[in-house]
């Protein structure tokens, strides 16, 4: 019993030390150099999902590498939205300005901070990354999504959108890439995903 106590105390010690000492990023150049791609023209009309209505606000992809990555399985998004990824395209692909940051997410928040100096302007931190609710279309796209990993290059496709649902459920997505704090989220139903290692 004595052992076993040792062994679980162990394996938390090892996971916490993981926890706060990432691998640092370590490619070259700029993986991910062009913004999200948004368009309004040609979307398709609301539909249901279970007992919620989405409704497509935009058509959107976006490549950008995986800054942080948040499993959420017990909030009232997680039967939409199983994963959370804060996503950083452009200047914000750099491996060197990621490793200057503090990237955190919870509660549905992505978080950045810096020790002395920021790597970047604080506008262009905002303006090229994102904290992004994923919506799988169906059980192979949730699949690619919940085997995504941080420091991944990923291209997600599909649409922003605004859930409506019972009591007043209610979730939009943002539809611009300059703001912050509350509702700045991107939520996308996601029709098709890939990813690699960098």
């Amino acid at each position: 019993m004595r052992m076993k106590k040792i062994l679980v105390l162990a394996g938390l010690a090892v996971a916490g030390w993981l926890y706060l000492h990432e691998p640092a990023a370590t490619w070259r150049g700029l993986p991910a150099p062009r913004d999200p791609v948004q368009a309004t023209s040609g979307l398709p009309a609301p539909f249901l999902h279970e007992d919620y209505t989405i409704t497509p606000l935009a058509r959107y992809k976006v490549t950008a590498v995986v800054l942080g990555r948040e499993r959420y399985r017990n909030d009232r998004g997680a039967e939409l939205a199983p994963v959370d990824l804060a996503l950083g395209w452009g200047p914000m692909s750099i491996a060197a300005v990621i490793n200057d940051l503090k990237i955190s997410q919870s509660g549905r928040w992505y978080e950045y901070g810096w020790s002395d100096e920021p790597p970047l302007e604080p506008g262009q931190i905002a303006a090229n990354s994102a904290n992004t609710h994923c919506l799988p279309a169906d059980k192979s796209v949730r699949h690619q999504l919940l085997a995504v990993k941080r420091h991944e290059l990923v291209t997600l496709e599909g649409y922003l959108v605004e859930i409506t649902g019972p009591d007043g459920y209610h979730w939009r997505s943002s539809l611009t890439r300059a703001d912050t704090g509350a509702r700045s989220c991107e939520v996308i139903w996601v029709t098709a995903v890939s990813h690699r290692s960098l």
